[in-house]
């Protein structure tokens, strides 16, 4: 269905990290064939949804970064799946970087050259695994608003686009300054599974003259920009639990409490992998090599450094909000000629200026304005002095996503049981051709795409199922609240309910199956019992066999007999490979 394009934000351009999909080994064996960002949720490619995301929020600099071995599955498919070849143009763009291999850490690969040299302005970094029903622009509006440069100036390789020259109160040179991480609830949903997997997050409100003046109608839904709030500590469950076995308890720092008398501390949120940064983001990924992790080395010792004195410092925040005083004469615009004053729209404005001020003496670390009479021994004096002032971190924003049942879609899709709740929740939204105007960007455009392919003396239940083309379903078959995919083939008798059956995929006569994952060009042999069940692609399930909570694979460099232990003892084989992706890597 075709979505009104807001105007894209200028220069504002977004990653997608598309990585190997560890914690989806099943069917992610081979990343050089199908990648992770190919596996389909409710038959569309994974990328679709936050390509699509971005589109709807008008962002068309789009960049899709993986590991070489993923670059060729990954262009193809842009070029040839239709979900994909559908959404507009220009096409988002691949960048495979030499050093990139599949174990490479989210903050570690921000320093790669490819990427440093990629990032050009603000950017939105998401992963590729990620289906959001927020209004991205929203969500970018919210950031500019709190965190904007009245001036509106915007860096690009170190140059001035358009505006005057600005200065944020932490120093830094040039327009938007803070971050903005979004967190989502985790329980109480209609796609919770359980022992999903969690962070710490801890926030506090924010200040009187920080906060935008919003708000909203009690009885209508809250503005993003009215849920804002700071954010001061983030970091995984495990790794909390962790520290609280080593330190007998939950130890938090005098300085913390001492800066922020409120602190809200969430257990049951999870980070979305939703980031918004500035373009000075960049350096600090580079100029701090031991950060690894984007969510739990960068955000999080940035969320700290706000609060925890002398932290900024060793983050080298300085050398990147206090660069090397230009010689006069150099307040110029990219786009335009010199500009002889700067106006001080801070002093005139009654609103805050949320990320940048004029440069003015009422700027915290700005050089005093100082007498005609003044010497350059004065001068020297007063910069010395200005910069041994405390230093001012930029605020990292937390926007924590409703927990209502009624709130926007909004979930990282980083396991087998994830995939398949949300999936069966997707399958159960209106198609286009019911509900019109009002469907939800997610929905088909039907929800039997190939109606001749369904056998009359059959049930399927069209409210809660979705089958894509050629799908042929012969007489006396029950599917309820499934999902089929392309080219897929279901046996007469067969009984399907909350299964998700991938591409290709054949079930023979009188197959029962209940819960289960069914890769792309699997065979499940004849009168097969199966439920919770995963199936690697292109595996065979002999006939009549009956399994529970097991996972088909094949692992390659076994043995028959191996191979046959493996297939019985799947969840503990495949079990050593499961763990948490950051960012879909």
């Amino acid at each position: 269905m075709p979505h009104s394009v807001p105007v894209p934000p200028t220069g504002f351009q977004a990653l997608i990290l598309c990585g190997p999909g560890v914690s989806l080994n099943t069917f992610t064996s081979n990343p050089e064939e199908f990648p992770k960002a190919l596996i389909p949720i409710a038959n569309r490619p994974m990328l679709w949804y936050p390509l699509d995301w971005c589109y709807r929020m008008g962002i068309t600099n789009i960049t899709l970064i993986t590991p070489p071995a993923s670059k060729a599955p990954l262009e193809a498919a842009l070029s040839q799946n239709p979900h994909l070849t559908s959404l507009p143009s220009p096409s988002a763009s691949v960048l495979a970087p030499a050093d990139l291999t599949l174990t490479t850490g989210t903050a570690e690969l921000l320093r790669l050259p490819e990427v440093q040299s990629c990032i050009k302005s603000d950017f939105l970094l998401l992963p590729c695994d990620l289906i959001c029903d927020i209004p991205g622009e929203s969500l970018l509006e919210a950031w500019m608003v709190s965190q904007s440069a009245l001036g509106g100036s915007t860096v690009r390789d170190g140059r001035y686009t358009y505006g005057p020259r600005s200065v944020g109160i932490g120093g830094e040179q040039g327009g938007r300054r803070g971050g903005l991480g979004v967190y989502y609830q985790t329980q109480g949903r209609e796609e919770s599974v359980k022992g999903e997997v969690t962070d710490f997050v801890a926030t506090t409100p924010l200040e009187q003259d920080e906060a935008p003046a919003v708000s909203h109608p009690l009885d209508g839904p809250a503005s993003i920009r009215f849920g804002l709030s700071k954010l001061v500590l983030s970091m995984p469950m495990d790794t909390l639990k962790e520290k609280m076995e080593e330190d007998k308890g939950l130890l938090i720092r005098h300085s913390l409490v001492k800066k922020h008398a409120q602190v809200k501390m969430l257990s049951s949120y999870r980070d979305a992998h939703i980031y918004v940064f500035p373009h000075w983001v960049k350096d600090m990924a580079r100029l701090n090599e031991k950060f690894e992790s984007v969510s739990e080395d960068l955000v999080g010792w940035w969320a700290k450094s706000e609060w925890q004195a002398g932290l900024g410092e060793k983050l080298r925040l300085r050398e990147i909000f206090e660069p090397a005083k230009q010689e006069d004469g150099e307040n110029t615009s990219y786009d335009g000629p010199a500009i002889e004053e700067e106006i001080d729209l801070k002093a005139m404005s009654t609103t805050k200026a949320g990320a940048g001020t004029s440069r003015d003496t009422t700027a915290p670390g700005s050089v005093p304005e100082l007498a005609p009479s003044r010497t350059n021994s004065n001068l020297e004096t007063a910069a010395k002095e200005s910069s041994a002032k405390d230093l001012i971190v930029p605020p990292m924003l937390a926007y924590v996503h409703s927990s209502m049942p009624s709130a926007p879609l909004l979930r990282r899709i980083d396991n087998s049981a994830i995939l398949l709740s949300i999936t069966l929740r997707l399958a159960k939204l209106e198609s286009i051709e019911e509900a019109g105007r009002t469907a939800s960007p997610f929905a088909h455009n039907q929800k039997v795409a190939y109606p001749a392919g369904i056998a009359q003396r059959c049930t399927v239940t069209k409210a809660d199922c979705l089958l894509a083309e050629n799908v042929t379903v012969e007489e006396k078959c029950v599917i309820k609240e499934s999902v089929i995919g392309a080219n897929c083939h279901i046996a007469s008798g067969a009984r399907l309910t909350r299964c998700l059956v991938m591409d290709g995929a054949v079930v023979g006569e009188r197959c029962q199956l209940t819960g289960c994952i069914v890769g792309r060009r699997c065979k499940i042999g004849r009168e097969s019992v199966l439920k919770d069940c995963e199936i690697q692609d292109g595996n065979v399930v002999e006939e009549e066999t009956d399994a529970k909570n097991e996972k088909f694979m094949i692992f390659e460099g076994l043995d028959e007999d191996d191979e046959e232990e493996g297939e019985g003892e799947g969840m503990d084989v495949a079990g050593e490979f499961d763990g948490e992706g950051d960012l879909g890597f």
